[in-house]
């Protein structure tokens, strides 16, 4: 893992963009999130949009990491797959 020098950092996050790249998924939905929501969901157990389904809107919305417009394409996405958010 690199080491990404504190100068350069714009947060507290451990992670580097080198790093944070490589281990970016290339064939499901969370490769179309940016990092900090793709961690959000990652870092409670999300990897699937059925899995995503079992969530409302709000309690991700309140995700670490997670935004609106996170959210208006988790719709989109699970919208397209026949699911959507918890009511």
């Amino acid at each position: 893992m690199h080491q990404w020098p504190q100068l350069l950092q714009s947060s507290s996050c451990p992670v580097c963009p080198v790093c944070e790249e490589k281990r970016k998924p290339k064939d499901n939905f969370l490769s179309l999130l940016g990092a900090p929501a793709r961690r959000a969901l990652e870092n409670n157990g999300i990897t699937t949009l059925v899995l995503l389904s079992k969530y409302s809107e709000k309690e991700v919305l309140s995700f670490h990491g997670m935004g609106k417009s996170s959210i208006t394409k988790l719709k989109i996405l699970l919208g397209d797959n026949g699911l959507s958010f918890k009511l």
